[in-house]
């Protein structure tokens, strides 16, 4: 139950990046749960091995690189969508950090039960 409820949280803080920034654009609630869930996977999977390949820039960076390559796996996955649209690197970048920042407020309402 948690997990479909963070799942439907992460949709709404996607909702809430495109009205904070108007280079994203997600055509409807239904899309936004796609682009959730394919944001999840990708994070899931795909950005363990990217941050394994790409550690030593990110410390020559002192770990800023790895903001890029948030901004880089957000803007995959708007490639991948028709209905979501990231219009440019740098909105890509802003729209992680800020999707990020909400999505983990939102899943902070939720409590944690512990058997």
């Amino acid at each position: 139950m948690r997990l479909l409820l963070l799942w439907i949280l992460n949709a709404v803080a996607l909702l809430a990046v495109t009205y904070l920034l108007p280079a994203i654009q997600v055509s409807g609630f239904g899309t936004a749960l796609v682009a959730a869930l394919v944001l999840g996977f990708i994070n899931t999977l795909v950005r363990p091995l990217l941050a394994i390949l790409t550690l030593p820039i990110t410390v020559l960076t002192l770990g800023i690189f790895y903001l890029v390559l948030n901004g880089l796996l957000f803007w995959f996955a708007s490639a991948l969508l028709p209905g979501f649209q990231v219009e440019g690197f740098w909105a890509a970048v802003f729209g992680a950090i800020l999707y990020g920042v909400i999505a983990w407020a939102l899943s902070a309402l939720i409590p944690n039960k512990k058997a």
